[in-house]
């Protein structure tokens, strides 16, 4: 027996969840978007009313207010969105315990084995979709395939509140007639190479050559002509069994542009005590410090140097990152987003060659280690940086979490 692989994706997630806690808003078109004073003013989701007035993810609030003046706009609540995220999850786990989180609204389940007691892939879709909704008020799109990649181009295939099923025998007549930019990874680039060579489905894609690809996209090109063939294998990875964190960051989009070095070490230092604080949580230290940068025209660069030992202190951090900073900026154009980034993580207590003031740093960690505990009890503003408090135009608040950024397909 092959494998029985569901996609399930929450419809019009962020949207739906605040149209269950604002019943009033149900009938009305209503879009979740980013602050427009802090300059994130863009649609992060919409309803499907909203949606029928042509609202876009991603378009900028004065664009969805042009296509439809009566649009209600709502601020983003995030932890509400991971409370049900969270909520829906232990519904999949009842069917599995294979489930790969791809985003906060998406995930693949393996239900290869549940099918001998459960029934086939499309029944038990069926039941996990009329549970989410009897339960949490919500809808759910669900692909069932044998693999990961038709699993998600079936929750794409018909929404909202749908269930497709795309097996071996029925796959070429679904998905060889879709667009190519709907296969996993064909982003707006790919897809004007692809197009330029009379390449437009993802039929196209797999009666092509996988070299005539290659040529063209590099090794991506092989990969796609796996995906449009039916032939990928990639298991459905818990995060459990994930590799180890590669790093810890956090970015922010200011509420105006830095033109100085004086905001930018204000602005390094409140996010190097985000990192500094949740390499901690998670007892690591980092090697490295990575700054990215990007500019009022959305020009963006990366930078990072090595650490003579590793750290999780704030002030350590925060300073190799304004030194890498000066180094490689002049503010010729000013600043739109920074961000700061620690690589190359360890565990707390690896060993390393130890300096001469090593009794001061310990000090110093039990000092940082001290005001986590503050800033559990008391939150995260208890304690600030000196700094923190010397401009009323820029934030202050020491970021604890990364919004919700999606994960990738391949681990």
């Amino acid at each position: 027996m092959g494998r029985v692989i569901l996609h399930c994706d929450l419809n019009n997630f962020y949207a739906s969840v605040e149209c269950l806690y604002r019943p009033e808003l149900k009938n009305k078109p209503v879009a979740v978007c980013g602050e427009s004073e802090l300059r994130h003013g863009i649609v992060l989701a919409k309803n499907q009313i909203a949606k029928s007035y042509g609202i876009q993810t991603g378009d900028v609030i004065w664009q969805a207010l042009k296509k439809c003046p009566n649009l209600v706009i709502l601020k983003p609540n995030f932890p509400l969105y991971i409370r049900f995220s969270k909520l829906v999850q232990q519904i999949y786990s009842e069917y599995t315990d294979l489930i790969e989180p791809f985003g906060i609204d998406e995930c693949w389940l393996d239900v290869t084995e549940s099918t001998k007691i459960l029934g086939s892939g499309r029944k038990i879709a069926y039941e996990i979709k009329e549970r989410i909704k009897t339960e949490l008020g919500l809808t759910v799109s669900v692909g069932v395939s044998f693999n990961k990649v038709f699993a998600k181009l079936g929750s794409d295939y018909k929404k909202p509140d749908a269930v497709t099923v795309i097996t071996k025998e029925n796959f070429k007549q679904i998905v060889w007639p879709l667009p190519a930019k709907d296969l996993l990874y064909v982003g707006s680039a790919t897809e004007k190479k692809l197009s330029s060579r009379a390449i437009y489905t993802i039929g196209d894609i797999a009666k092509s050559s996988p070299e005539y690809l290659k040529r063209i996209l590099g090794k991506w090109g092989e990969v796609l002509w796996i995906f449009a063939n039916g032939l990928d294998t990639t298991p459905v990875t818990p995060p459990l069994f994930e590799d180890n964190i590669k790093g810890i960051g956090n970015s922010i989009t200011l509420p105006r542009d830095l033109t100085c070095y004086e905001d930018a070490e204000y602005v390094i230092r409140m996010l190097s005590e985000s990192v500094a604080q949740r390499l901690r949580q998670q007892y690591l230290k980092c090697y490295t410090v990575q700054v990215w940068i990007r500019d009022s025209f959305l020009f963006s660069i990366t930078r990072q140097e090595k650490l003579q030992t590793p750290t999780f202190l704030a002030r350590e951090i925060s300073q190799k990152a304004f030194e890498i900073f000066k180094k490689h900026w002049n503010f010729k154009n000013s600043i739109r987003s920074l961000g700061v980034r620690a690589l190359d993580l360890v565990c707390a207590n690896s060993f390393y060659q130890l300096e001469f003031d090593s009794l001061k740093k310990l000090k110093l960690e039990q000092l940082e280690k001290a005001i986590d505990q503050i800033r559990r009890r008391f939150g995260q503003s208890a304690v600030l940086p000196a700094i923190l408090l010397t401009k009323s135009d820029l934030p202050c608040e020491i970021p604890l979490h990364n919004k919700i950024h999606p994960v990738a397909f391949f681990k």
